[in-house]
């Protein structure tokens, strides 16, 4: 019942931010490539590395570096809290970045629940983001002058399901699908309240059980933080592409 809640909310709250005044739309065209991977030091703690490298209508758009460490509560629930490293270049119709890239820092802490309905695999998990937004001075060119904090929470509702068998097992594809929606709050965040949604989905290959590749079609819908400065109109992206996920874990726990 809470997940429909929240999916519910967020429905409602787009809804809201589109029909406040009439937007300004920018589609583009995303290439996304995603390297994740939870290194396990003991039966119940892990490391969780990650990097993802981000271009949209071919040039360079986001890229971010997390590291954090994940401790397994029970086979049902699992908590996870670490650093984020996110830097935004110039792109798109109306830019939020003036010239040079413009870093963001974050800490963040979730909570994942696991569950297993028959042959499909379901992830629930609830994210907090405390966030630093960077800026620069001397219009763009300088260095990074002033940080703007903001708080997000996202949710998001992952599924597996395997091609060859009641389960995935190596050497075997599976279809896989999430939606994520991203909703920020507190005194700096304004109308932006509903920042952004990601729904994507494709086919996974499982060469061993701690080694996948996913290949996704990928569709966001991004609200920018400020309006268009000249018209004070609100602006959208939507951004459609593909997503390659790489996921590799290595065991250090000697289990």
């Amino acid at each position: 019942m809470k997940n429909y809640v929240l999916i519910g909310a967020g429905c409602l709250l787009t809804t809201a931010g589109f029909g406040q005044q009439a937007r300004l739309t920018d589609p583009n065209t995303l290439v996304w490539a995603v390297y994740a991977g939870d290194h396990q030091l003991t039966p119940k703690w892990a490391v969780h590395t990650e990097y993802q490298w981000r271009r949209i209508n071919g040039a360079p758009q986001q890229q971010l570096a997390r590291l954090g460490l994940v401790r397994r509560l029970s086979e049902r629930v699992t908590v996870s809290g670490g650093y984020t490293y996110f830097q935004t270049h110039r792109y798109g119709r109306y830019p939020t970045v003036a010239n040079r890239p413009e870093p963001e820092n974050r800490l963040y802490e979730d909570v994942t629940l696991h569950d297993q309905l028959g042959r499909l695999a379901l992830n629930h998990r609830l994210r907090l983001e405390q966030r630093w937004l960077g800026s620069r001075a001397d219009e763009g060119r300088g260095p990074v002058n002033a940080w703007e904090y903001q708080n997000r929470i996202r949710y998001q509702l992952a599924a597996e399901w395997p091609l060859q068998g009641p389960t995935v097992e190596d050497g075997e594809w599976y279809l896989n699908a999430f939606d994520e929606l991203f909703i920020g709050f507190g005194r700096n965040v304004q109308n932006n309240v509903f920042n952004q949604n990601r729904l994507s989905g494709g086919v996974g290959y499982q060469f061993t059980e701690n080694a996948k590749i996913e290949l996704n079609y990928l569709y966001q819908i991004s609200q920018h933080a400020t309006p268009e400065p000249v018209s004070g109109r609100p602006v959208f992206e939507f951004n459609q592409g593909v997503r390659l996920n790489v996921l590799y874990n290595l065991d250090f726990s000697g289990q």
